[in-house]
């Protein structure tokens, strides 16, 4: 059995200049391999939580010297020298050791940098990719590639909130390959460059996850834009490409009522809402479309648009299995968006994983706003059978790596594209 001969940690710097959290494994007679984790700007209330240090003098408190010193020190002290024979024999001393229900003694972030870099140690020293080890956890074996979901415009909490929703991202749903995918988004993202300059009079300005973020006055108008860009650069919206949303209710949610863009909305006319949406625009995803607490309308809003878009809990959901089993039994949703960081460890993420799948849902493996050059959410995606992969914009290095890592596993298995969205979105 293999057996941990050292951890260590430090504090690094995610794409927004946040502090984050870096690891590194060593197993007995192998190198080491190390691994950084991300973190949210739009996090839901069920998450693990991410310890940060506190101290307003230092990062204004969001500084992570203690999760890093609890990976140095505790766990270190703890693990090292110990055997464990699989992921989630790790996975459930790390959770053992925290013995907090939400990761908040030692950090979720803390956590699933030991987790992800003991898998990546794992995977190195059976000789195997990352995305094998991964399909390993869950006793899967693909044959196909996500559909991507690529970030266009941002606003919400990624783009300082000048119109209510977070994202209108593209689906390149004509494209045949990983590849042609990147190349097709290339031509509309910087078509969309082009009418933020002409419309706007502004240069690039890009929201966390590399996303344009113009001074759209609505919603609305953030996914006229898209379609306009696409129509631009040369392709058909409903056929080269589809859309995805990302609403992230919860972001503009209060007592009962959902403030979109300056107008007041009751949940049901926030259905509506979306469902007018849906009518005029080729949208084939809905992220977070209601709060994640309002769970009395989430059925209402599945059964208006479940026979033509996912209707993809985040917030809702924060891959945590009582959600999602809660979710399954009323009917409020039909996809997971799948965060690790949410829940802390590889083997809890799987458990979750499996649970959507015993429901027949869809699962988008999704990165976070505040992200490093680590690719391994690539093969994450891959390795799990994503139905989408959602990974910000085609800018950004943080973005990037992901995208360059899908490349290089697609010439090497010359794998195709997972059948969506071409059947539509049905029931699940």
């Amino acid at each position: 059995m293999p057996v941990i001969e050292r951890l260590r940690a430090r504090e690094i710097l995610d794409s927004r200049g946040r502090p984050t959290v870096w690891a590194s494994c060593k197993l007995s007679g192998r190198e080491p391999c190390s691994t950084s984790v991300p973190s949210g700007a739009s996090t839901g209330r069920a998450e693990a939580h991410e310890l940060r240090d506190g101290d307003a003098r230092r990062y204004r408190g969001l500084g992570c010297r203690k999760a890093v010193a609890n990976i140095n020190d505790e766990l270190n002290g703890l693990l090292s020298r110990r055997s464990f024979e699989s992921q989630s024999d790790l996975d459930h001393a790390l959770i053992d050791i925290d013995s907090t229900p939400n990761k908040s003694r030692l950090g979720a972030n803390a956590l699933l940098a030991v987790s992800l870099s003991f898998a990546r140690s794992m995977a190195a020293s059976s000789g195997i990719p990352l995305w094998k080890y991964f399909a390993g956890l869950v006793h899967a074996d693909p044959r196909t590639f996500p559909r991507l979901t690529i970030n266009l415009f941002s606003g919400g909490r990624h783009a300082g909130s000048q119109v209510a929703i977070q994202d209108v991202l593209l689906v390149p749903s004509s494209a045949q390959s990983i590849d042609e995918s990147l190349a097709m988004t290339y031509d509309v993202y910087h078509s969309a460059a082009d009418l933020v300059k002409q419309r706007y009079g502004m240069r690039l300005l890009r929201a966390d996850e590399g996303g344009l973020a113009p001074p759209f006055r609505t919603s609305e108008e953030m996914i006229e834009a898209a379609m306009h860009a696409i129509q631009k650069a040369g392709y058909l919206p409903g056929k080269d490409f589809r859309l995805a949303i990302d609403v992230a209710a919860s972001e503009f949610y209060c007592s009962n009522r959902y403030n979109l863009d300056g107008e007041e909305l009751d949940p049901p006319a926030m259905i509506e809402r979306l469902v007018c949406w849906i009518d005029r625009y080729p949208i084939v995803s809905v992220e977070d479309g209601l709060s994640q607490e309002d769970w009395q309308h989430w059925p209402h809003l599945k059964r208006a648009i479940a026979a033509r878009s996912l209707i993809v809990g985040d917030d809702l959901l924060c891959t945590n299995v009582g959600r999602i089993r809660r979710a399954i039994d009323t009917g409020a949703a039909n996809a997971l968006l799948l965060k690790l960081n949410q829940v802390g460890t590889l083997t809890e993420a799987a458990d979750a994983y499996r649970m959507a799948r015993s429901a027949r849902w869809a699962v988008s493996i999704s990165v976070r706003s505040g992200e490093t050059e680590d690719d391994w959410a690539a093969d994450l995606a891959v390795g799990w059978q994503g139905d989408q992969f959602k990974n910000g914009s085609i800018t950004q290095s943080e973005r990037l790596a992901k995208y360059n890592r899908l490349l290089a596993i697609e010439q090497e298995t010359k794998w195709p594209f997972i059948n969506w969205p071409e059947t539509g979105s049905s029931e699940r």
